[in-house]
């Protein structure tokens, strides 16, 4: 049986822990054949982001021809996209209906704080989104208002979707609810609060990449929004869980993609 196909475009990650090769990685693990298109190469670990070397956007478009002419693409993810002058050459490809089941991470600063984005790129974007999965400081970033708390991520989650993505993911990996990390999911016309125990590690290095990309498979596999947002919660719960006791790196560690610690 042929895989799916899923594509993403976003930054490289010499660490491997984030990026296209995370978003690869997830691919492999949830049966999905992946494409990427990379917008920058980084020099990057787990302490943190060394040097960034954006790609030029008609480099970034022509990869985007060589694989959309040839794969038929299920869904399609972005995450860092350095500039609005890229995430216009992304959007035209979109806009086209070339990206199916687009979901956007809005990349806007690594786990270590280096910024790698600029809010007017994710913009550009949101209008053509199926999925777009900020975290609270990317959500804070978007809206110019501060989500702390689970209710701010539902107002910031509602306040996105009016800008045109059909649904709108607000992460709680960095706001603690009573130990649980609730994720809060906007549209359909309903608001959902997604659920799971609080995983204490070090090892989050990548954690929105990897979920963006678990979703994008899912809704490569036909999955509804809402299923495959859980799912991929769930996937990341795992991932986290089982590299709670790596030693990987000296910062903020990879996850375990793989289930090789289960």
């Amino acid at each position: 049986m042929t895989p799916a196909t899923v594509l993403t475009i976003a930054g490289s990650d010499s660490g491997g822990g984030a990026g296209i090769q995370a978003d690869l990685k997830v691919f492999a693990a949830l049966g999905a054949y992946g494409t990427s298109v990379i917008t920058a190469v980084t020099a990057q670990n787990t302490r943190g982001v060394d040097a960034v070397l954006p790609l030029p956007p008609a480099t970034i478009g022509d990869q985007l021809d060589s694989v959309l002419s040839d794969f038929t693409v299920g869904a399609a993810k972005t995450g860092m996209l350095g500039s609005p002058a890229v995430a216009a050459a992304v959007a035209r490809v979109a806009e086209a209906g070339r990206l199916p089941h687009l979901v956007v991470d809005p990349v806007l600063v690594a786990t270590s704080g280096h910024r790698l984005g600029v809010v007017e790129a994710v913009e550009r974007l949101l209008p053509y989104a199926e999925v777009t999965t900020p975290n609270c400081a990317e959500a804070a970033a978007l809206t110019g208002r501060p989500v702390t708390t689970v209710e701010e991520m539902v107002a910031a989650g509602e306040a996105l979707a009016a800008r045109g993505p059909s649904h709108v993911v607000v992460t709680g990996g960095d706001v603690d609810a009573d130990g649980e990390s609730v994720d809060v999911l906007v549209g359909g016309g309903s608001t959902t609060l997604l659920r799971a125990p609080r995983v204490d590690t070090r090892h989050t290095h990548g954690t929105g990449c990897s979920f963006s990309a678990a979703i994008a498979v899912r809704l490569a596999l036909g999955d509804p929004v809402p299923t495959a947002v859980a799912a991929a919660k769930e996937y990341v719960h795992r991932a986290l869980t089982g590299a709670r006791g790596w030693e990987l790196g000296a910062g903020r560690g990879p996850l375990d993609h793989f289930g090789w610690s289960a």
